[in-house]
């Protein structure tokens, strides 16, 4: 069993009360010794304060420098200093905070508006909240966490704060604190998984409803079975999930990407327990916003179409630099949608306009029209697929979004890798290069000039019977293998993981 450290600011008034658990000042700690070169040390950090440059700020920070677990992390800390933050991971729990507290007999007082719990990791007094406070527990791992429930029509988490052991006001709350101590100590927080012949567990992130995801059913099913042939348990996931992630050793993220928004979280949280994981955080930060990207292809100097990142200040720039008709994006869209065309000046202020409301820069590129663009997809820096997608029908586009909300798209053809004009697989891995050694889809457009590149996309699609038309059932073995080669890596280089269901 993993040996337990508390770590605290006024030793005399904990020691003797943890049984079986040492005490330790936390400026000993903070000054190494004998407790930072041990190995596999579970740090608990009650110190008064987790506010930034702490005491307990630095202790939770070179815990984890030292190879500790410790209860809270920085990351932990770090959520929940922002509201901005934490309330991704709130979104999931608010259904089930509507279910207890909206419920007839509710657990929240009659008439109130406002409802206040105190979770002591993770436990509380009222028995109908127990285990959502256990679910808030596992989604912000925290010895003690104050959270605000507000009716608002329906009831939601308004606030989570992490409270310092300073805000224990009297002897009763810090024997709660001590007995939910003891309790979290001596048990298992998450289930142990039924041994299987799997050598490893892939978790796929996926939204069922969504209207363009970057995989259909019939691509998932052909990686699940694809994962099972490899000796990989393969499993579909939803953004209920989150807390779960830990139990998996690799995530797989097909449902579209942003940063503010559930698939950015279960990316860091999954970089975070150790996992392999393909949308890696750093990809999406680099591909999902066209103005980073933009700025990281022509500092890398791959060839690009004219592009211009514009102010509201500089907004005409793009008719004296680049000229009609110019193509004008917001930072962040996907499956052609935020992508504009003026031909005209009345064309550039009004569209502008309207996108520079949403964000302080924008993109304005030069317009090249050809019949089909490129998509060459890149795994771990070599070329997987290529395809060719075609404009939809009367359209500048290869997805045409309707009014209604509807969209329409162009046909494809998928080719040989051999079939593919050297020159394009050349840009394409020289743009996939700066992004990472993940899996990207490099969108290239044929010119007089040779190719250039429109956009890299961290999450490119893969669908049954489009990207797979060529390559088959060896496209699914190969991103298996991928997979498998990391973790094999991971496992050889003796990285620390997380034991399952620990």
């Amino acid at each position: 069993m993993a040996e337990h450290l508390l770590v605290v600011e006024r030793p005399a008034a904990w020691a003797g009360r943890v049984p079986g658990v040492a005490v330790v000042d936390v400026r000993d700690y903070l000054a190494g010794g004998e407790q930072a070169a041990r190995r596999g040390l579970r740090v608990i950090n009650l110190c008064d304060s987790y506010r930034y440059r702490s005491l307990g700020y630095y202790c939770s920070l070179l815990a984890e420098a030292r190879g500790h677990r410790v209860l809270p992390s920085v990351a932990t800390i770090q959520e929940l200093s922002s509201r901005a933050l934490y309330a991704l991971a709130t979104e999931e729990l608010d259904i089930r905070v509507q279910r207890l507290l909206g419920a007839r007999r509710s657990a929240a007082p009659v008439g109130a508006e406002t409802h206040v719990l105190t979770l002591y990791f993770g436990h509380c007094e009222a028995e109908a909240l127990r285990a959502l406070g256990r679910r808030i527990f596992e989604t912000f791992p925290c010895p003690i966490l104050r959270v605000t429930f507000r009716r608002q029509g329906e009831w939601r988490i308004s606030a989570i704060e992490a409270l310092p052991t300073a805000s224990l006001a009297d002897e009763p709350a810090r024997a709660a604190l001590l007995a939910a101590l003891g309790a979290h100590l001596s048990r298992r927080w998450r289930r142990p998984r039924a041994p299987h012949p799997y050598r490893y567990d892939l978790a796929v992130l996926r939204d069922p409803e969504e209207a363009l995801p970057p995989s259909d059913p019939g691509a998932l099913a052909r990686l699940v079975r694809a994962g099972r042939a490899l000796g990989v348990n393969v499993e579909l996931i939803g953004r209920r999930d989150y807390s779960r992630l830990a139990e998996y050793d690799a995530l797989f993220i097909r449902e579209t990407t942003r940063i503010a928004h559930h698939t950015f979280r279960f990316a860091k949280k999954a970089e975070r327990e150790g996992l392999v994981v393909i949308d890696d955080p750093r990809s999406i930060l680099r591909c999902t916003n066209k103005v980073y990207l933009a700025e990281l292809l022509a500092a890398h100097r791959v060839p690009r179409p004219r592009t211009l990142v514009l102010r509201r200040e500089t907004l005409l720039e793009a008719e004296r630099e680049i000229g009609y008709p110019v193509v004008l994006k917001i930072p962040e869209g996907s499956f052609s949608r935020g992508v504009f065309k003026a031909e005209d000046r009345a064309a550039l202020r009004r569209i502008g306009a309207r996108l520079l409301r949403a964000s302080d820069l924008i993109l304005a590129q030069e317009y090249l029209y050809t019949p089909f663009d490129w998509r060459i997809g890149v795994l771990g820096r070599e070329p997987l697929y290529a395809c060719k997608y075609f404009m939809s029908r009367d359209h500048w586009q290869i997805v045409k979004h309707g009014v209604d909300g509807g969209c329409e798209e162009g046909g494809f053809e998928t080719l040989a890798l051999e079939a593919v004009p050297p020159a394009v697989l050349r840009v394409a891995l020289r743009a996939a290069e700066p992004i990472g050694d993940g899996l990207y889809g490099v969108d290239i457009k044929e010119t007089p000039r040779g190719p250039v590149v429109i956009e890299v996309n961290d999450n490119p699609s893969i669908d049954a019977g489009v990207e797979d038309a060529v390559l088959g059932d060896a496209l699914y073995r190969r991103l298996i293998e991928f997979f498998v080669c990391r973790l094999d890596r991971q496992r050889q280089r003796g990285e620390p993981r997380r034991a399952k269901g620990a």
